[in-house]
């Protein structure tokens, strides 16, 4: 039985199951990728993660392609990507409260980093990968315990 099963260090009795999320090396999802792809690979990034956050949690409705479209059709509104990326923060640190961790992230800084030199990426990734880290190495898409 596992710390997870057995409630040990501190958490609650899982009351769902999730699958696992990729861990992201955040320099290369900030600057390295999309600096070599010229910009595409934020865009990929952004569908991932959504589609990691709702496969993580399915109880909960995750929009996935409707937060790409936001980025891509309505970039120029400027206003259109702040709400997406403010919803995106909103969406990690739920899926950090399911993890059983404290929720750390900032939906407000997830925008407001956007107009640093596009940090939210970094900063969004980084949130993310705590919660990878919580389930010890858990491969991609195997099946980890929700506590909330």
């Amino acid at each position: 039985m596992s710390q997870f099963e057995s409630g040990q260090a501190g958490y609650e009795q899982p009351v769902a199951n999730g699958l696992a999320m990729k861990r992201r090396n955040p320099l290369g999802v900030w600057i390295g990728l999309p600096l070599i792809t010229l910009g595409i690979y934020h865009f990929v990034w952004y569908y991932k993660i959504h589609r990691e956050l709702r496969d993580f949690d399915q109880r909960r409705t995750v929009p996935v392609a409707g937060s790409l479209l936001v980025l891509l059709l309505l970039g120029w509104t400027v206003i259109g990507p702040l709400i997406s990326y403010h919803n995106t923060g909103r969406f990690v640190r739920e899926a950090q409260i399911k993890a059983g961790l404290p929720p750390t992230c900032s939906p407000a800084l997830s925008w407001l980093l956007a107009f640093v030199f596009g940090l939210n990426s970094l900063y969004l990734q980084i949130e993310l990968n705590k919660v990878v880290d919580r389930y010890n190495g858990a491969s991609e898409g195997s099946p980890v315990p929700l506590y909330a």
